[in-house]
């Protein structure tokens, strides 16, 4: 007997392993994201639209155009793991009583360039403790936890869909990112996230 395979499945497969257009779908022209391999269809349809809403936020400035133009931290790193790069924030998504939508992102993260620029590498949902407590059962999203962040009080989920995590899209921190290039900014690896 032949197992059959969701129709689903495998059109977003195809999609994610034939598209050809820069960081839209595939990161770094990776022609798919491994991290998605065992994720359901529902899943890497899910992280397709997200790197759709996400394409044009790979120019830092249609970004804070867009409304992400609050630096809420400075170049995040830790030694050995990798970084997360500097958080950019929008307001009202991050004052929306906690609630967590995949296409609202409460946070854009960018990689500091050796020629001044920021890259995108990813977003992170944050869900603060005062309306999510640290007491109850995390949030989740596709099929995620949060991990809590006391440092800064919230709940966060990173997803990596603007550099490929060899760590895993939803892992905290990405050595393939650094804060080599931040300057003076002051980096720091203070945004623990208990994985």
């Amino acid at each position: 007997m032949r197992a059959r395979i969701p129709l689903s499945f495998t059109l977003i497969t195809l999609l994610l392993a034939c598209d050809d257009r820069p960081a839209a779908l595939a990161p770094e022209g990776a022609s798919a994201d491994y991290s998605l391999v065992s994720a359901s269809a529902t899943t890497a349809s899910e992280i397709a639209q997200l790197r759709q809403l996400v394409a044009p936020f790979h120019d830092f400035d249609v970004a804070v155009a867009a409304g992400w133009s609050v630096q809420i931290t400075p170049c995040l790193e830790a030694p050995g793991l990798g970084a997360m790069g500097f958080h950019y924030g929008k307001l009202a998504f991050i004052g929306d009583g906690g609630t967590v939508e995949l296409l609202q992102p409460e946070l854009l993260l960018y990689e500091p360039q050796k020629n001044g620029t920021l890259r995108f590498v990813g977003v992170e949902y944050i869900v603060p403790f005062a309306d999510h407590p640290a007491t109850e059962a995390p949030p989740t999203l596709l099929g995620q936890e949060f991990a809590q962040v006391p440092a800064f009080g919230v709940w966060g989920l990173h997803i990596w869909v603007g550099r490929e995590n060899r760590s895993g899209i939803f892992s905290p921190w990405n050595p393939k990112v650094t804060c080599e290039h931040a300057g003076l900014q002051g980096v720091t690896a203070g945004h623990s996230h208990g994985r």
